[in-house]
């Protein structure tokens, strides 16, 4: 039997590791809310590539509607994942990148495919 104060293995040694219900500022909760929603995924994925516009994503994602696609822009913009450039012209173009915040996400969800992969049995 491990000691009390031992702390164990794959799990980190902050208090947040021992609560006893879901709190909104436990890190692991703070990145499911990021990763909320369906297509947030992919749509990260696209951004792991490089900047894009609206038009970029739509064509990366054709079955992804503009309603939902605007959504998840915005969501993971207010999330800290992406931020937002106008550029000025006429019309005025958009484009949105991964902040450095959310480039730490790219780990996650290789560990999340490796998890999920057939092949990780």
């Amino acid at each position: 039997m491990t000691h009390q104060t031992v702390s164990h293995p794959g799990l980190p040694d902050d208090p947040y590791a021992n609560v006893t219900a879901p709190t909104p500022s436990c890190p692991v909760e703070i990145t499911l809310a990021a990763l909320q929603g369906r297509w947030t995924t992919l749509v990260i994925r696209e951004f792991l590539r490089g900047s894009r516009t609206f038009t970029d994503l739509r064509h990366a994602l054709p079955m992804l509607s503009d309603k939902v696609l605007s959504d998840r822009l915005a969501h993971l913009t207010e999330a800290g994942v992406l931020e937002r450039h106008r550029q000025p012209g006429r019309p005025p173009r958009v484009h949105y990148a991964l902040t450095p915040r959310g480039h730490r996400l790219g780990p996650v969800l290789q560990a999340l495919w490796d998890w999920g992969s057939p092949a990780s049995g």
